[in-house]
C-alpha cells in the first residue's frame, strides 16, 4: 500500500474547491460552494463543497468523498491511481510501491501485453493454423492496418502454448493464473484459458490491456470466452474501444452490442463506437461515457436479445444526461453485415435519421397491436398513454399526444384528458411504492434520521452509531476515549462497523482517520456515507456530552435495535412525518445537519 503519511501530504496539498472547480462551476453559498453535480442530471444545484474540512456531499445522488474520492469517480480510477493522480498534480513523485498487490498488479499488466504480442505474432506466423486464423479476419472484412489498430491476434491449439511462452519470460504460474491467462482444472492440471481461438485485447483508457476476448473459428460452443475478472479487469466498468474513441472530436458515440461491430465501425470511420464488456450494459458504463459522449446512438442487433438490451439501456440512460437516440437497422442483423451490404454512406444516413428513446418506444408499442381495429387502436393508446405518464417533459406529451391523436383519429383532447388521469395515477402508485422502499430498507434508512427527535428506541441505536462516528471524524481526540466502552462487534449496521475499525486503526497507527486515508480502507459507498454524515453535522458541535447519550444508547437498547425492520409501512410514515415537522427538509448551503 502507498504509505499512509504520503496520502495525508497529497490531500494536504490539494485544495479540493480548486481541483473541483476544474470541472463543475461552483458559487459561494456561505461558508459552502455549490454547483449541479457531475455524477447525475440534475437543474438544480444539490451539489455541496466543504472548505473547511475538504469534502463534498450531493443531497441528490448521495455521492460524496474527499479529493481522492471525486477523482476516482470522475476519472473511473482506482484508489491507487487516484493517488497518483492527485500526487502529479500538486507536483509530488510517487513513493516506490513495494506492496504485493501493486507488484502483482503491474506484473498481470504485463503479462497481458506479453501475451498480446505472442497472439499477435501466432497470427502473422507462415504456419496453416495461422493462415486460418488470418483468412476468418479477412472473411470478416477487417485490413492488415485495422488487425494492426486493434491488436488482433490468434491463440494456437493445444493447451500449453501461451503458458511455456510467457513462463520462458520469468512469470511464474501463480501470476499467470491471477491474469486469468490460465486456468487450473479439477485435477489441478494448469492449461491455457485461450487455445484454437481469434483473440481481441481488450484496452483501458490508458492503453493497458486489461482481458481478452477469444472467438472460435467456427460455430462450435462455446463460440466466445472471455477473460475472467482480475486486479486489473472489472467487466461492469470497462468499455470496450472507448481508448480510441476519446481522442475523437466528436461527442456523439455509437454503442455497439460486440466487438466486431465496434472494429467494423471503426475501419468504416465511425471512430466513436464502442461497446460494454460483460452481458449487458451496467450503470458504472453509463456514468464512464457521460464523461466523454454528450449524445449516444444505441446500434444494437436487430434480434429480439438485441431489442430487449436497447430497452435495458434506454432505462440506464434515462437517469444520465446524456441524449440517446436508436438505430433502426433494415435489412441487415447487425452494422457490421449492414456496412458489408450497404457501405459506409448508406450507414451514416441511417444514423442521421434515428429516432429519440420516446419514438422508439412508441413504435414498438405499436408493433404489439391491430391499429386497423378499433380494439387494437384502444390498446395502443392505452399502453401509449402509459409511456408518455411516466419520465416526459410536458412539451414532449403534447407533441407524442398530438401525434398519437393522428395516428388514431382520436381528439388530442380525449388523449391529453386521459393522460393527466395517468399522471395522476402514476404519482400516486409512485408514492406507495416508496413508502414500501422505506419499509423493507428498514433501519438502513432510518439511521439517516437524528436519535433524539424521538422515534422508536431501534432507530435511536443505528443513529447513535452514525453520531458517534462522525464525533470521531470531527473530534479524533476522543478516539481512545470511545475504544475503551465500545467494540467494532457493538456495532449494528456493517458500514459503521467497518468505519469504526478504520478510524480506530488510524488512531491505533498515529494517523489522523482524515477521508484521504480512510478511502484506501473503505468502499466508495462507505465513504460517500460518512460525507452525508460530516455533511449533516457540519454546522453541529458534537459535545462531550453528545458522545457518551450515544455510547449509552449503544450499550443498553442493542438487542432491541433489530426490531427497527419490522416496522409498518404507517408507523415508517408517520414517524418520517413527525421528523420532517421538526426538523424541515436539509438544504445544500444552508445548514445541512440535524438539531439535538
Amino acid at each position: 500500500m502507498i504509505p499512509q503519511e504520503y496520502v495525508q501530504e497529497v490531500v494536504r496539498r490539494t485544495d479540493i474547491v480548486d481541483l473541483i472547480g476544474s470541472y463543475v462551476q461552483l458559487r459561494h453559498r456561505g461558508r459552502t460552494q455549490t454547483g449541479l453535480c457531475p455524477f447525475h442530471n440534475e437543474k438544480t444545484p444539490s451539489f455541496v463543497v466543504y472548505p473547511e474540512n475538504q469534502s463534498f456531499y450531493c443531497f441528490g445522488c448521495g455521492v460524496g468523498g474527499d479529493a481522492i474520492t471525486f477523482v476516482r469517480k470522475i476519472n473511473n480510477l482506482d484508489y491507487v491511481e487516484a493517488v497518483k493522480a492527485l500526487a502529479g498534480r500538486a507536483g509530488m513523485p510517487m513513493p516506490e510501491e513495494d506492496d504485493k498487490a501493486g507488484r502483482l498488479r503491474s506484473r498481470i499488466l504485463n503479462i497481458n501485453r506479453d501475451a498480446a504480442r505472442f497472439f499477435y505474432a501466432q497470427l502473422t506466423a507462415s504456419n496453416e493454423e495461422a493462415r486460418r486464423a488470418r483468412a476468418y479476419w479477412k472473411g470478416r472484412g477487417l485490413s492488415d492496418s485495422t488487425i494492426r489498430r486493434f491488436g488482433l491476434g490468434y491463440a494456437p491449439t493445444g493447451f500449453h502454448a501461451c503458458r511455456e511462452h510467457l513462463k520462458s519470460l520469468g512469470y511464474t504460474d501463480e501470476e499467470l493464473l491471477a491474469s486469468g491467462i490460465i486456468k487450473r482444472s479439477q485435477k489441478g492440471n494448469l492449461y491455457d484459458a485461450f487455445f484454437g481461438r481469434v483473440m481481441t485485447p481488450i484496452f483501458d483508457l490508458r492503453g493497458n490491456i486489461i482481458a481478452f476476448g477469444g472467438r472460435v473459428l467456427d460455430d462450435s460452443k462455446p463460440k466466445y470466452v472471455n477473460s475472467p475478472e482480475t486486479m486489473v479487469y472489472k467487466k461492469s466498468k470497462a468499455m470496450f474501444a472507448l481508448n480510441i474513441a476519446k481522442k475523437s472530436t466528436s461527442r456523439r458515440y455509437i454503442l455497439c452490442e460486440g466487438y466486431m461491430d465496434v472494429i467494423s465501425l471503426h475501419q468504416a470511420g465511425f471512430d466513436t463506437a464502442v461497446a460494454a464488456c460483460g452481458t449487458a450494459l451496467t450503470g458504472e458504463q453509463v456514468k464512464l461515457l457521460s464523461e466523454y459522449a454528450d449524445e449516444v446512438v444505441l446500434c444494437y442487433d436487430s434480434d429480439e436479445a438485441g431489442q430487449k438490451a436497447t430497452a435495458r439501456s434506454l432505462e440506464l440512460f434515462s437517469q444520465s444526461p446524456i441524449r440517446v437516440s436508436v438505430l433502426n437497422i433494415p435489412g441487415a442483423k447487425d452494422p457490421d453485415e449492414y456496412i458489408k451490404k450497404y457501405g459506409r454512406e448508406r450507414f451514416e444516413t441511417l444514423l442521421n435519421g434515428t429516432r429519440n428513446a420516446i419514438e422508439y418506444k412508441l413504435a414498438r408499442i405499436k408493433e404489439k397491436h391491430d391499429v386497423a381495429s378499433p380494439a387494437g387502436r384502444l390498446d395502443y393508446i392505452k399502453e401509449a398513454i402509459g409511456l408518455l405518464a411516466g419520465r416526459v417533459t410536458p412539451t414532449e406529451r403534447d407533441v407524442y399526444a398530438g401525434r398519437l391523436a393522428e395516428e388514431t383519429d382520436v381528439s388530442k383532447a380525449a388523449i391529453l384528458a386521459q393522460l393527466d388521469g395517468a399522471i395522476a395515477q402514476a404519482r400516486r402508485r409512485a408514492s406507495r411504492q416508496r413508502q414500501e422502499a422505506l419499509m423493507h430498507q428498514g433501519v438502513a434508512y432510518q439511521i439517516k434520521v437524528p436519535y433524539t427527535m424521538g422515534g422508536s428506541e431501534a432507530l435511536g441505536v443505528a443513529n447513535a452509531e452514525q453520531q458517534l462516528v462522525c464525533a470521531l471524524l470531527k473530534r479524533p481526540e476522543l478516539i481512545a476515549r470511545v475504544k475503551q466502552r465500545i467494540l467494532p462487534e457493538r456495532f449494528l449496521m456493517e458500514d459503521m462497523r467497518n468505519a469504526y475499525t478504520a478510524i480506530c486503526g488510524c488512531q491505533a497507527r498515529g494517523v489522523p482517520p482524515e477521508l484521504g486515508v480512510l478511502s484506501g480502507m473503505l468502499s466508495e459507498e462507505e465513504i460517500s456515507t460518512l460525507s452525508q454524515l460530516l455533511a449533516r453535522n457540519y454546522d453541529i458541535a458534537l459535545t462531550d456530552q453528545d458522545v457518551e447519550l450515544y455510547m449509552d444508547r449503544m450499550e443498553r437498547s442493542l438487542p432491541r435495535s433489530r426490531e427497527a425492520g419490522k416496522m409498518s409501512v404507517q408507523e415508517l410514515d408517520d414517524y418520517l412525518e413527525t421528523l420532517r415537522r421538526k426538523k424541515g427538509a436539509e438544504e445544500p448551503g444552508g445548514s445541512p445537519g440535524t438539531t439535538r
